[in-house]
């Protein structure tokens, strides 16, 4: 199971740049009344997940600029789930793990609840806003005459909608958005329009087609879904479905709901992406072998499709931004390899559901206990960190972008098109407690994810069409998650885990798998 604060880690800040900064922020502060000591308080902010020993870098990284610009106020750190409590217990394959919903609402409505609650985990924000366990922040807002304006509309609409689609229950100093990367030279080449922003899915598709050419380890490809150029199938297309929110079983998980013409439809456009050759397999991309002359030449963009100048568009995170960068700057060492000459345009969406992709994720969201005993520093806090001067500090991560558009500008000394990383919204999740409830209490619906992944295959090598697989699928599936109802965590007879040869799933609150 993933840890949540290795997602913390990829948003570091030097130390050095907090204690700049720091100092900065107390001389405009002028102290107030931070040395009263008849007007000191606590405030309590809980986590989704750490320990006491992740303590430090969390308070690095999120709460040591507002203490020291606010002395008066104490900081308590509270995480729902402590790693601490259960890491050196015995595991055992049945054992079922806490329920983050469950563990978030006892530190929220316990007899010391926390005043602010952080979620590293956005799709928890529309299940806890339908248990009333946040406040809303539009009356605060417009109390302190905030301009949201100020803010990247895809992140303020992606927020709401996360919600309960209307009000505003959080805010998040950063998002870790994607874009479609493409290499002008390959486009100019072969006489080919270059992408534009707002493409749907179908154009992108369409155009990837046209700039499929040779064979062998001569083929150039139109498209990867990452830079690498190949990846498992199923992820791919899980990834690329998830704005339709499509259901592999009912609410019960009871009966399996795959053999509909949606998924047909999903099915049948990634088959027939493989089968016309428009996705490259691992195969088309092999690596040319290093020569055997005993000299070790280190050259991590190798497998790297994309900067081999193999693919013409890829989906990349923000992060390859930088890189391209490196890679540019050092393209002389590589032998065989040009420099990019690129740009980036928005992830391509669906038509009937435009401007909503799974290719981004809002972290760090900062939300206020509807139960806090300290409202007004939880609302400070809030403030302080979805504010200007958090906001230019955050603006030199390489991970993220700060959510206030002033500050989301291109590298310096580099120039593309940030819109492509600012006009998409991510994909709403406002019923994600039902489906983690049965998850929750049925960890063997993940075999439900396997046998898809199973049955997915056996359509990309030809051995089923999409009819056939799907409707085994359902078959398959419906008496699976008989089996899975007599028995929701121990061994199954007849199944084992891994058995359909999967990876590791996990689900989202469509119902859908994701990759672990």
């Amino acid at each position: 199971m993933k840890t949540i604060p290795n997602r913390f880690r990829k948003l570091a800040l030097t130390g050095l740049s907090l204690t700049l900064a720091g100092s900065l922020l107390a001389a405009c502060s002028g102290g107030g009344n931070s040395d009263d000591p008849n007007n000191r308080r606590t405030l309590r902010i809980g986590t989704m997940y750490g320990s006491s020993q992740e303590e430090q870098y969390f308070r690095q990284q999120y709460t040591d600029l507002f203490e020291f610009t606010h002395g008066n106020i104490d900081i308590e750190i509270v995480p729902a789930i402590d790693w601490s409590e259960t890491q050196f217990e015995e595991q055992t394959p049945d054992q079922k793990q806490p329920d983050p919903l469950e563990k978030v609402k006892e530190i929220m409505t316990g007899p010391n609840p926390v005043d602010v609650m952080i979620l590293n985990d956005s799709s928890m924000l529309g299940s806890m806003v339908q248990e009333n366990l946040l406040k809303p922040l539009d009356p605060l807002v417009k109390e302190d005459k905030i301009d949201l304006n100020e803010y990247v509309p895809a992140v303020i609409e992606g927020i709401k909608e996360m919600g309960d689609g209307q009000n505003l229950y959080a805010l998040a100093p950063t998002y870790s958005p994607s874009a479609l990367f493409y290499n002008k030279k390959l486009f100019s080449k072969l006489g080919v329009e270059v992408p534009t922003n707002g493409m749907t899915w179908d154009d992108l598709f369409n155009l990837a087609r046209r700039l499929k050419t040779g064979s062998g380890k001569d083929a150039t490809f139109g498209f990867t879904f990452n830079q690498w150029g190949y990846s498992d199938g199923y992820y791919d297309m899980v990834n690329y479905a998830a704005p339709l929110q499509l259901r592999m079983f009912d609410d019960k998980a009871e009966t399996m709901t795959v053999n509909t013409p949606q998924w047909e439809a999903v099915w049948t456009t990634f088959a027939n992406l493989y089968k016309d050759k428009v996705l490259p397999t691992r195969e088309d991309l092999q690596p040319d072998p290093q020569p055997d002359d005993g000299k070790y030449r280190y050259n991590p963009y190798q497998e790297q499709a994309f900067f081999k100048g193999k693919v013409a568009m890829v989906i990349g995170s923000y992060s390859m931004i930088n890189d391209i960068e490196l890679f540019n700057k050092n393209v002389d060492k590589f032998e065989g390899m040009e420099a990019l000459d690129w740009d980036v345009v928005s992830v391509p969406t669906f038509a009937e559901n435009p401007g909503v992709s799974n290719y981004i994720y809002i972290s760090t969201l900062a939300g206020i206990n509807a139960q806090a005993q300290n409202p007004d520093d939880a609302w400070e806090f809030v403030k302080f960190m979805n504010g200007k001067e958090w906001g230019k500090l955050r603006a030199r991560s390489s991970y993220e972008l700060p959510s206030l558009i002033e500050f989301a500008k291109p590298k310096e000394g580099m120039s593309y098109n940030m819109e492509a990383f600012t006009s998409v919204r991510p994909v709403p999740q406002r019923n994600n407690a039902t489906w983690s409830k049965l998850y929750q209490e049925r960890p063997n619906l993940s075999l439900i994810d396997q046998l898809a992944a199973t049955e997915f295959n056996k359509v990309i090598n030809g051995e089923m069409s999409v009819k056939e697989a799907l409707a085994e699928f359902e078959t398959k599936g419906n008496d699976l998650l008989q089996k899975i109802k007599l028995n929701p965590n121990g061994p199954i007879e007849g199944v084992n885990d891994g058995v359909y040869g999967a990876k590791e799933l996990t689900h989202s609150a469509s119902g859908m798998a994701i990759l672990d």
